[in-house]
């Protein structure tokens, strides 16, 4: 088995919603990394979900992407009952 360090396993940012709560993740891929949001159900049902958010940007370390995936954290504003996220606008 690969042994892979955790990255910041204590200082992921994290929101709670009615049904969900929602955290800063980190998605290996080619290339490097991806910012992610994982959600999961308050009742602790199931798997978490990862919504790749970012999309145009390749992040070199685990640490970085999860550093954007907070800061992108701070603008979700809903997790509806099925999961999906809402984004407060970004202001121009």
């Amino acid at each position: 088995m690969a042994d892979f360090p955790l990255a910041r396993t204590c200082n992921m940012a994290r929101k709670e919603f009615a049904h969900h709560e929602a955290v800063s993740a980190v998605v290996p891929g080619e290339g490097g990394y991806s910012a992610a949001v994982a959600v999961k159900a308050l009742d602790g049902m199931g798997a978490p979900r990862f919504h790749k958010i970012l999309d145009d940007q390749k992040f070199k370390t685990a640490d970085d992407a999860d550093d954007a995936a907070a800061q992108q954290l701070e603008r979700l504003i809903d997790v509806d009952e099925d999961g999906q996220l809402t984004w407060a606008a970004v202001a121009s």
